[in-house]
């Protein structure tokens, strides 16, 4: 597998429009919990797991550094949920005062439906102010089906973790765990409390 190769002016046009949105937003009262999504016979048997091993190399290369902080990361969301099932590569921005959105792209690999686009959404509330633009990845667990990420997934207490300049969280609904690694250990990673909506399209609307 090779990752996608995002461009600067990605991650530019993610920012002002997380900064943008996070100034002049709705308010975060709208917060919902996700609605889970049946899966049916014909979306066949659940994709296989990845090994962690598998996930490092793939996350240096998306990177472009080899770092021990993100083995030790891998690892520990491994030693929490398992093995993955499926992981996200991409590129998001946001910002925040206070009350923040996020707003990201990137491509969903899974053993057994390959790869496909998809774009993630969400607000945050909490100690959260700045503004950034970054690479993610993104451990998916559980996953019965690839039509079943398009759905809400809220925080998860107690899930942030930090090691070698990168850290990660968590996110869940219907049993399904999604856990986003982020490079750069900053304000925005695991202090507010919010979701994340996964879509098949580009959408403005984080709710």
């Amino acid at each position: 597998m090779t990752a996608p190769d995002h461009r600067g002016t990605d991650r530019r046009r993610l920012l002002r429009a997380g900064l943008g949105l996070a100034l002049g937003g709705p308010a975060l009262s709208a917060l919902l919990p996700g609605t889970a999504r049946a899966v049916t016979p014909e979306d066949g048997p659940p994709p296989e797991s990845f090994r962690p091993g598998e996930i490092v190399e793939s996350g240096h290369r998306f990177f472009g550094t080899v770092s021990r902080g993100l083995a030790l990361t891998v690892e520990e969301a491994c030693r929490r949920w398992g093995e993955p099932n499926g992981y996200i590569l991409g590129q998001e921005g946001g910002g925040a005062i206070v009350a923040g959105l996020r707003y990201g792209e990137g491509a969903l690999y899974t053993r057994n439906s390959g790869s496909r686009k998809i774009y993630w959404q969400g607000p945050s509330l909490g100690f959260d102010v700045g503004g950034e633009g970054a690479r993610t990845m993104m451990l998916v667990y559980n996953l019965p089906a690839v039509r079943a990420l398009y759905r809400r997934f809220g925080g998860v207490d107690g899930s942030a973790y930090f090691v070698g300049g990168f850290g990660m969280t968590a996110v869940t609904d219907g049993g399904i765990v999604v856990v986003p690694i982020r490079s750069g250990v900053g304000a925005r990673l695991g202090i507010s409390v919010g979701y994340l909506k996964f879509t098949r399209e580009a959408t403005w609307n984080p709710f």
